[in-house]
């Protein structure tokens, strides 16, 4: 029996819940986001407002041009994550296997729901707003990878200026022919810069790309293109992961015997800390999409600062990268350290954009190599040459 996967995606999140607390707003060209001054960028814009041309992550100053007479609107990000609860509160009242991707985002497996896949959509659809007061879309098929894309197109058929509040239901055995005609950066896995090559190849369609022969979707791909051929064709068995079945994060820590201050000792040890939870999220088959680091000083005042990546990873480079960044420019130099962290959080199946030319699957193996010789011969097997100087009881 073909699996019946909903994704979920609140209209103009943002937007909607500022029209909740100032219905004033219903209607009118405003968006979330930052001043005009600086670099300031829209976060999310109303439908009346992208009539004009205004999107999200789009600079402020250049959405007031496109649109002067837009209104901003600055509210606090608490309001958003209480109606965000309430929905999601409503989808696992309809299912036990809800995954929240994002604050306004959600897949349902209701497979085991004897309803029609439409009629289980619409009342979800209906529920949210009677009992939230927002708008939403849904996207139905036999698989995540259709469901959003279905979403994604049933919601750019809409052009009113209002919340689409559409639903896009894909039947088995019709996934193929949807997404032949869609443009091949509609694929997961196809960015922009991706999508631009593979245009500049004549290949303009999903359709194409699932169409091409065995040794060129190798030759642009790599080891990545069967798989990218059975996106292509609609095949997915990607599974909706309950939430509570996935870890939050997962970090690891030490507290010194000594306070340390010296910033090349700190460094190697905040590159260990970030193999271990590299090597950690391997093992889980996880990757995470925000880095943060933990700083405890001498007198017990503790900081913790993070960032997000543009891709999830679990390579130990990545992460140790990002936390070095987040050390030196939050460190007070000098400053005795007493505890330091490194954690990965937002987490997830390991899924990255592909690009055609980038040194991703050479790191990966690199990686997974020496995962292998370190669990057959121990962590001690093979060490980075600028941690050989450190001394070891400064390690976990």
């Amino acid at each position: 029996m073909a699996r019946k996967i909903i994704h979920l995606d609140l209209d103009a999140f943002f937007c909607s819940v500022e029209e909740l607390l100032d219905p004033s707003l219903k209607g009118k060209a405003f968006a979330v986001g930052g001043s005009p001054s600086g670099r300031g960028v829209i976060t999310s814009a109303s439908y009346a407002a992208r009539l004009s041309g205004v999107r999200s992550a789009m600079p402020t100053r250049a959405a007031l041009d496109r649109c002067p007479d837009l209104i901003l609107v600055r509210s606090g990000f608490r309001h958003y994550s209480e109606y965000s609860q309430k929905v999601i509160k409503i989808l696992r009242d309809t299912t036990p296997i809800v995954e929240q991707v994002s604050v306004d985002e959600a897949f349902l497996d209701v497979s085991d729901m004897p309803q029609p896949i439409r009629s289980i959509a619409l009342d979800l659809q209906k529920r949210v707003l009677m009992e939230t007061g927002l708008p939403c879309s849904l996207g139905c098929a036999t698989s995540r990878l259709v469901a959003k894309i279905a979403n994604d197109y049933g919601k750019k058929q809409i052009k009113s200026g209002r919340s689409p509040q559409k639903i896009t239901v894909i039947e088995p055995g019709e996934e193929e022919q949807f997404l032949a005609p869609l443009d091949v950066q509609a694929l997961w896995g196809v960015g922009p810069k991706t999508a631009e090559r593979l245009r500049q190849r004549g290949i303009m369609t999903v359709g194409m790309l699932a169409a091409l022969s065995n040794a060129d979707i190798k030759a642009y791909f790599g080891r990545h293109g069967e798989s990218m051929r059975r996106r292509a064709k609609g095949l997915d068995n990607t599974p909706v992961y309950p939430d509570s079945a996935l870890p939050k994060s997962l970090s690891n820590e030490i507290t010194f015997q000594e306070d340390q201050d010296n910033e090349v000792s700190l460094l190697k040890l905040l590159r260990h800390l970030s193999e271990k939870v590299g090597a950690r999220l391997r093992k889980a088959e996880l990757a995470g999409s925000v880095v943060q680091i933990k700083i405890r000083y001498a007198d017990f005042s503790t900081f913790t600062r993070q960032t997000s990546l543009k891709e999830c990873t679990n390579l130990d480079e990545d992460i140790y990268e990002t936390a070095q960044s987040l050390f030196l420019k939050h460190w007070i130099a000098g400053r005795p350290v007493r505890l330091l962290g490194v954690g990965v959080t937002n987490l997830d199946k390991p899924h990255r954009q592909l690009s055609l030319w980038e040194d991703y699957d050479k790191r990966e193996d690199l990686t997974k190599a020496v995962d292998d010789l370190r669990e057959r011969f121990g962590d001690d097997i093979i060490k980075r040459a600028d941690t050989l100087i450190t001394k070891k009881k400064d390690f976990p």
